[in-house]
């Protein structure tokens, strides 16, 4: 299996640093970081999509005007998944699995450029979206970023443990090395994204959280501006925390098997495709 370091949108809200950690400027830059893995047998199976290409043409018809303006999301064609996969020499129809860690704009705007693929995410995540029953869950799930995607798969969040969490196995049509790890609280139905490749696991832990410091050490380091953000898009804060708390304390245990990664931290998306 070959891991692809994507990075597929770019937000740019006013904060610098007090978001980032790093940018000297009045605006942070936080990336959207998503995986292309190419599989022997499977094709190729994409870990969350973020932006599309119609959130790029057509911001105001995709995305709502409160997040477009808070986050100041920056028009890139370029950084879509899909122009990254025909770089890569790949076409559409060649991504046949999309496995999201949730619905959020950010995360699944890709979906309507990978129209064969089949879609794969927790079954809870589905019907929440679906429901859109609030304020922030009509601004934060977009209904447009689905417009004629077919082959859902949805999952109870069930099945055998992965270092303690629990794991959804046996996706459909999937290698066993890909598993769901639900981590609920960003959103009810989020997922982490568990691979096993010949260097160990990696986990792609969505918006579990979104700062390089809130693992690896024993005590959490998280910006003021990333501190806010997770609290006002958390849905059940209690759990996201703890679900925070567990998995500190296995990046801590397991360090050396496991490497961890978020959604929107660019330095470690920077990092990683350097290597």
């Amino acid at each position: 299996m070959i891991i692809h370091h994507l990075n597929c949108g770019c937000m740019c809200p006013l904060g610098g640093a007090l978001y980032d950690g790093f940018s000297k400027g009045l605006h942070a830059h936080l990336a959207c970081h998503c995986l292309l893995l190419e599989t022997r047998h499977y094709g190729l199976v994409l870990i969350d999509t973020g932006f599309g290409s119609d959130d790029m043409r057509h911001p105001e018809r995709r995305l709502s005007r409160f997040f477009r303006l808070m986050n100041n999301i920056q028009r890139r064609e370029s950084l879509t998944a899909l122009s990254q996969v025909q770089s890569l020499g790949f076409r559409a129809e060649d991504v046949r699995h999309i496995v999201l860690t949730h619905l959020d704009f950010d995360h699944a705007g890709g979906l309507t450029d990978f129209p064969h693929a089949q879609v794969h995410l927790l079954q809870r995540e589905i019907d929440t979206a679906h429901a859109r029953h609030s304020w922030l869950t009509r601004e934060r799930y977009r209904p447009g970023q689905w417009q004629g995607v077919s082959g859902w798969h949805g999952y109870a969040a069930e099945g055998e443990k992965w270092f303690g969490f629990e794991a959804v196995t046996a996706l459909r049509g999937l290698p066993p090395e890909i598993l769901l790890i639900p981590l609920a609280g960003h959103t009810l139905g989020h997922a982490g994204i568990a691979i096993q490749d010949a260097n160990g696991w990696l986990l792609h832990g969505g918006d579990a959280w979104f700062y390089r410091g809130e693992m690896g050490q024993a005590t959490r380091h998280c910006t003021p501006g990333l501190r806010f953000y997770q609290w006002m898009m958390g849905v059940d804060n209690g759990a996201r925390r703890e679900n925070q708390r567990r998995l500190r304390e296995l990046s801590l245990a397991h360090g050396g098997e496991i490497k961890m990664i978020c959604s929107h931290d660019a330095l470690t998306l920077q990092a990683l495709q350097n290597r």
